[in-house]
């Protein structure tokens, strides 16, 4: 991460950004989310029945967040998504990638992605991510939201790709979000905030129980990007 944001910044100060002035940096950081961890109760299940949701808060601080917002923007192949619904195809102004450890094939709207290899910043952040949550991820869905104005609708991660109750990991960079749940049987809603550098990982039988959403909203100029760490099943 050092020789990476030393790349990054370096560009714009060599003088004030240097390998040391970095390093005490980050080491400041660390300790200080450290002390926010301890204060922070990740173990705290968000959904009353039925499911596991658990909220880690921010995992990176604002610098690292910075940074890998930017990278991630300027440099994943997104492409608008597409959907079939009732044999029409759906184009959406929001934007989407997929990548994996291998060629994985992913089917969800009536439409199949395959993976593309893993960039550097996203293994970066699989790692920290699998290092806080204690899960394990071999791919993931990248979405992009321009804007507040664009959401995503009530649904489920319940596809026959994905682990049956395997943890999905979501990781937000870029705007403030709010995030949510409703019971597939009793319609009872929960609500999260997800900020910049945040995650929240759903496992159990969340996907089978509840359904989540992104609501849009007006208030909302800026982009929001969203990793989703998930397991495909090997065939």
């Amino acid at each position: 991460l050092i020789d990476i944001l030393l790349k990054f910044y370096s560009k714009f100060s060599p003088i004030l950004f240097t390998k040391e002035s970095i390093s005490l940096f980050l080491l400041y950081k660390t300790i200080t989310m450290q002390l926010f961890e301890e204060l922070f109760d990740f173990t705290k299940n968000y959904l009353p029945v039925d499911g596991i949701v658990n909220f880690y808060g921010k995992i990176f601080d604002q610098q690292a967040a910075d940074f890998y917002y930017d990278t991630l923007l300027n440099t994943i192949n997104w492409q608008n998504d597409e959907a079939f619904i009732f044999g029409k195809r759906i184009i959406t102004k929001r934007k989407v990638a997929w990548y994996g450890e291998q060629e994985f094939s992913y089917t969800y709207s009536n439409t199949t992605k395959t993976a593309l290899p893993w960039t550097t910043e996203l293994l970066d952040i699989k790692k920290i991510t699998e290092e806080k949550s204690g899960e394990t991820f071999n791919s993931c869905l990248l979405n992009l939201y321009h804007s507040g104005e664009e959401g995503m609708a009530w649904h489920s991660d319940a596809e026959k790709d994905l682990a049956k109750n395997g943890a999905i990991a979501s990781v937000s960079f870029g705007a403030v979000r709010k995030f949510c749940f409703k019971h597939k049987q009793t319609s009872e809603k929960i609500e999260i905030v997800l900020p910049h550098g945040s995650l929240l990982i759903m496992k159990g039988e969340t996907q089978q129980n509840w359904l989540h959403r992104l609501p849009p909203t007006k208030k909302i100029l800026v982009p929001r990007i969203n990793l989703t760490f998930r397991t495909i099943v090997r065939k």
